[in-house]
């Protein structure tokens, strides 16, 4: 690898993938494009990668947010095959099944939970109904899938854990800014190996583009929503838990508010929180601020510090810099130097397909995925007004 040559670090546009909300109305936008609320730009997957060893039906309940279709992809990648499909809103599964095909529309979601030969199910439905709807699956007798934030109080998070104890099914969050971002996937094999030492710490940026025109109602209320730490901030708090090797965490001070959206009193636009754990300690930042004269929907960042080095992922786009996203920087004693992670392998599909037949932990650690829920949900419910002057 060559060094970082700095002054090559200065010209580019960008790559990306994830909003908060989408109506789903209308034609498709690209998730690359300005706004990140969108179908992805490619066209779906046609079938199982080849690392993919089982094959299993799942179907699909909820479709009021884009993560879905990188949800549906995954799972198809894996080795998945969609069954049904239920969506009330004849919109959403009419740009559904524009992506998908020949996609079976159930009358209700009981004949999906009904169905003995589903196994699993995906759902991005509006947030405050995720938990309830996957404590239906899972005593149903199959696994769950969720969009991120999969769970937006403690009483919901309480009656997840027991019906996980009670059912021992599946309740699996799509933490897609780590499962679906390649860098991300990179920066874990480097620090698995001991690249840079033992991780200290990560201090992850996370802003986001709001597009209030293209969003729901319910984008706009933190009772559907569970504010900004318990929605952008769970993947922020999952990259956290997974880099440092956390298995106890909690939070240190959090701030959530509306700093700059009074036309939405009930919206949160800002927040940040700084955790620690028996792994490394955390800072993070969520916003709504990303300006419109960015080439995509947030310029996200993630530092890892080791004790003999430091990654910086810069996910999404390079700021004036290389083209494209799924940038690693990487220095060690060795030097600096730079990682094009645009090719590397997405494994969550394959990992969690298996993990569903085989009743492994490979693709997602239940615990972990729960423990970065419980964070959140803590930090949002202790969190400050920002002080701002």
């Amino acid at each position: 690898m060559n060094p970082i040559d700095r002054r090559a670090l200065l010209a580019g546009a960008g790559f990306a993938g994830a909003g908060v909300a989408l109506t789903m109305s209308g034609d498709a936008r690209a998730q690359s494009g300005t706004q990140g609320n969108a179908a992805p730009d490619t066209g779906a997957p046609r079938g199982a990668d080849p690392s993919a060893r089982h094959r299993i039906r799942f179907g699909v309940i909820g479709l009021d947010h884009s993560h879905i279709y990188a949800m549906t992809d995954a799972l198809i990648r894996g080795g998945g095959t969609l069954a049904a499909v239920h969506a009330p809103d004849a919109r959403q599964f009419a740009a559904f099944a524009r992506r998908y095909g020949n996609v079976k529309r159930a009358r209700s979601e009981a004949e999906i939970l009904e169905d003995q030969g589903i196994r699993l199910v995906a759902s991005a439905s509006i947030p405050d109904l995720r938990a309830p709807l996957g404590i239906r699956v899972m005593r149903a007798g199959k696994d769950f899938l969720s969009d991120k934030p999969g769970i937006t109080s403690l009483d919901q998070l309480a009656d997840v854990r027991a019906a996980i104890r009670e059912t021992r099914r599946k309740f699996a969050i799509m933490y897609s800014e780590r499962f679906e971002v390649r860098a991300a996937v990179k920066a874990g094999e480097l620090v698995k190996a001991g690249a840079i030492g033992k991780v200290v710490q990560t201090v992850n940026l996370a802003p986001h583009r709001m597009s209030p025109a293209s969003r729901p109602q319910w984008f706009f209320d933190t009772a559907r929503y569970g504010g900004i730490l318990t929605d952008i901030g769970s993947h922020q708090a999952d990259q956290f838990l997974f880099y440092t090797g956390s298995t106890r965490a909690d939070v240190v001070a959090s701030q959530a508010g509306n700093v700059g959206t009074p036309e939405h009193p009930r919206f949160q636009d800002f927040g940040d929180m700084t955790v620690t754990g028996d792994g490394g300690t955390g800072y993070i930042r969520v916003d709504w601020f990303t300006p419109d004269g960015l080439s995509t929907w947030g310029d996200g960042r993630l530092f890892i510090l080791g004790t003999e080095g430091f990654i910086e992922l810069r996910k999404y786009v390079d700021v004036a810099g290389r083209p494209g996203g799924d940038h690693l920087l990487i220095t060690d004693a060795n030097g600096s130097r730079y990682i094009d992670c645009s090719k590397v392998p997405l494994p969550f599909g394959p990992q969690f397909v298996s993990d569903v037949v085989e009743r492994t932990e490979v693709a997602q650690d239940q615990a972990q995925a729960l423990l970065a829920a419980e964070l959140v949900l803590k930090a949002q419910a202790q969190a400050r007004p920002p002080m701002l002057g």
